[in-house]
């Protein structure tokens, strides 16, 4: 489709081609190791988990091995998308009546009470045994090695050690005894070692390679080990026996047993799809994701197709079509193993032809989420969260005027073969738990995104998967496999990776130009993650978006129509961490 094409785009880089593989992630080490396994004739799947392995020892202030994850695929021997759901449920004892016994309204964004059951490994092992090609020490060899002998710590790593210093210090040791070097937090480029974390991963592999040679066995041995084995016995002992401080301001101890994982594993699920012209769209139905397909069903009734991509016009409506999608996620959204979400209405023609009336020439400032009658339910949020200085943070994706302190990781492969994975790594970030001592890890804190309130599609409940903001996707080209994307950021992402398909699409622009192109995101509904805070109205634009489609507080409008859209509404600039990048990684 033609579109409006700028004649001499910004790019970081050049777009790449080839005929024998990609690997992109968010750390050059991680995407080296990627590559590596694909020259050792290993497939997709098996770079896959060398390269998440990689993520967790490289970028530990962005995931863990105690995080989660959503892992789409396409296998061309099966030809078809698939899902596997890392997401690892609420524990069996996470209860409301619990939390609010511990004097709780919300579930904290720090410390042990928010832990789901650590999706991350099982996954992985998942992935390996069903589509991979290589042994267990092929893939996880090189992370070992890196976690024994040093990476170049990041700048963003110690920006978030240092944020945390002193929770460190005062609260939580074990993590100071990680993370600091000489007492005080480690610094940028600095050797930095996890031996610990080394050791854990060694003894693993060596439990596991105890199975005999066989490929298979030894996987299910180190599936056994992790979630029956020492690990899940280090994870029991520290949840039941440490009282540990969360921004409450107060000491909680964990809910999270041995047998919550003994009894989970990584189940294989067929994605969610939304048909958009050429394209089929796939994603997580328990995450976020299907906000991008529901911005996509509002859009659909609009002639993208020679619209200015940075322009007032296009901004404008992509903006007011979010904001519908993100009110429908906070009214309807849930665990569709435990609720009936609506999606086949909430996709459907009808359903999108009432919500794009919504849409007018001045910014919504109301939540408006949409009516199917027996669905969803609304959380009224408390006004004035008490927040307690210094004591970590759920997910601290984008503060202030776009400063980055930590996010995620996300990854995307293909192969010689045109297998494809997509991945979204998060969780287990260093500054919203406290590592583990005998295993050199924290622990995940996605159960803050449950409501502690009966009734709602989202509410705790125990082996519920709490709703994810993890959102890769895959995408379908006349029924062949044809992209896959994603991006840190929290809310933010079904955002970003909405405008980049946008600009692929309808503006002609290639991958490389779609990515590096300026980008907006609205804070106007609640946000995922403890304090769980909405900014209605705000909209967070790079002042890379050309000054002609910019408002700024109430500066003299370019036109009578930009005034009466975001007059006072917009904030900028903002540097999103999708554009920060360390030099020469290949995130993508």
């Amino acid at each position: 489709m033609a579109g409006n094409i700028n004649p001499n785009p910004f790019t970081t880089r050049p777009e790449i081609d080839g005929t024998f593989g990609v690997v992109t992630s968010t750390h050059w080490i991680a995407t080296a190791v990627g590559m590596g396994i694909l020259e050792r004739g290993g497939n997709a799947f098996d770079a896959a988990v060398a390269t998440a392995f990689t993520l967790q020892v490289v970028e530990p202030h962005l995931n863990g091995p105690g995080g989660d994850v959503p892992v789409l695929l396409y296998d061309v021997k099966k030809g078809k998308p698939e899902l596997i759901c890392g997401q690892g449920p609420a524990p069996a004892a996470a209860t409301i009546e619990h939390y609010k016994r511990e004097g709780l309204d919300m579930v904290p964004g720090t410390g042990l009470l928010a832990a789901c059951v650590p999706g991350m490994f099982d996954t992985w092992m998942r992935l390996l045994r069903d589509y991979g090609t290589m042994k267990l020490a092929d893939v996880l060899t090189p992370a070992i090695s890196y976690a024994q002998h040093g990476h170049p710590l990041v700048e963003r790593a110690n920006a978030t050690i240092k944020t945390v210093e002193k929770l460190f210090r005062d609260h939580w040791p074990t993590s100071a005894a990680i993370y600091f070097r000489a007492g005080k937090p480690a610094e940028t480029g600095q050797l930095f070692t996890n031996t610990t974390l080394a050791a854990t991963y060694t003894r693993v592999l060596k439990e596991a390679e105890s199975a005999g040679g066989d490929r298979i066995a030894q996987i299910e041995k180190a599936r056994k080990v992790w979630s029956q084995g020492f690990v899940a016995q280090a994870i029991d002992t520290f949840c039941r026996t440490q009282a540990v401080m969360d921004v409450s301001g107060s000491p909680h101890n964990g809910v999270l047993t041995g047998q919550d994982m003994a009894t989970w594993e990584a189940g294989l699920e067929a994605p969610l799809t939304y048909d958009y012209g050429r394209y089929t769209v796939c994603k997580a139905p328990w995450s976020q994701g299907p906000v991008l397909l529901q911005q996509l069903a509002v859009l659909k009734g609009f002639n993208l197709d020679g619209m200015d991509v940075v322009g007032p016009d296009f901004i404008h409506l992509v903006v007011e079509c979010s904001k519908l999608a993100y009110a429908d996620r906070e009214k309807f959204y849930g665990d569709p193993n435990f609720v009936d979400v609506p999606f086949s209405t909430l996709l459907s023609d009808a359903y999108n032809a009432e919500r794009r009336k919504l849409i007018a020439e001045q910014a919504s400032l109301e939540l408006r989420p949409g009516s199917v009658e027996g669905f969803g339910s609304i959380v009224k949020l408390k006004p004035g969260a008490k927040l307690i200085s210094g004591m970590g943070a759920g997910e601290p994706t984008v503060g202030r005027m776009g400063e980055v302190i930590g996010d995620t990781v996300h990854f995307d492969i293909v192969d010689q073969a045109g297998n494809m994975v997509t991945a979204t790594p998060s969780g287990g970030w260093l500054q919203s738990s406290p590592v583990i001592p005998e295993l050199g890890f924290c622990l995940g804190t996605r159960a803050q995104m449950f409501w502690l309130e009966h009734g709602h599609p989202a509410s705790l409940e125990p082996g519920k998967r709490p709703r994810t903001t993890l959102s890769p996707t895959l995408a379908l080209r006349d029924g062949d496999a044809y992209l896959a994307w994603g991006s840190p950021g929290g809310d933010q992402q079904d955002q970003w990776i909405t405008q980049f398909f946008l600009r692929h699409v309808h503006a002609g622009m290639n991958l490389q130009e779609a990515i590096d192109a300026p980008a907006w995101h609205s804070e106007h509904f609640p946000i995922s993650f403890w304090p769980r805070t909405s900014r209605p109205g705000v909209l967070q634009i790079e002042q890379r978006v050309p000054k002609a489609a910019r408002v700024q507080g109430r500066q003299a409008p370019q036109s009578r129509r930009q005034s009466a859209r975001y007059a006072g509404l917009c904030r900028g600039p903002l540097e999103s961490e999708r554009l920060r990048r360390e030099p020469g990684d290949g995130r993508p």
